[in-house]
């Protein structure tokens, strides 16, 4: 592990993180633009997102001292669009879901998605909840190529405001 890994901290998102929070989703959006994709570009997500994300204790981030350095919304309720695709799931269990995973531009490509994930399968497995459910853009390569690595399954697609994703499952032991 280097010395930044050291001296990263995975917790829950507080009131006080929402502006950074929010600054961080604005620069992911731009960059999903300036890569062409359409993934982001409806005004979702925004600022009441990540207001319910923190009332409803969703939110976490990815520090290194005081500075929030990625953010991901960790829900452990079942996600309506998920529940439609029942058959094709690898379990019909309990699982996580993860949305809205961005890394501040200052972070980009430290492995601080990589991180993210990492730390989300450990808190996963600590509350005794073995598969962890995802979806993403099909033109997100970054986040294909982070769920590929650390071995996330594709399972079909999923449809959120009309628009189909590619979802993925990894299953933990």
């Amino acid at each position: 592990m280097d010395a930044i890994e050291n001296q990263l901290h995975f917790r829950k998102a507080e009131q006080a993180d929402k502006e950074k929070i929010w600054k961080i989703l604005q620069q992911a959006i731009t960059k999903r633009k300036q890569d062409g994709s359409d993934q982001w570009q409806d005004g979702y997500p925004n600022l009441q997102t990540i207001e319910n994300d923190l009332k409803n204790q969703y939110g976490f981030v990815l520090t290194s001292k005081h500075d929030v350095l990625a953010y991901a919304a960790v829900i452990f309720d079942p996600e309506p669009a998920y529940e439609a695709m029942k058959e094709t799931w690898l379990s019909n269990g309990q699982y996580v879901v993860i949305h809205r995973v961005a890394v501040s531009t200052e972070s980009a490509g430290k492995g601080m998605a990589t991180h993210i994930f990492e730390e989300i399968e450990k808190l996963a497995i600590e509350n005794k909840v073995f598969s962890i459910k995802v979806d993403t853009n099909f033109d997100n390569e970054p986040m294909l190529k982070i769920l590929d690595r650390l071995g996330y399954q594709y399972c079909g697609e999923v449809y959120f405001r009309n628009a189909a994703r590619k979802a993925f499952e990894k299953l933990l032991t």
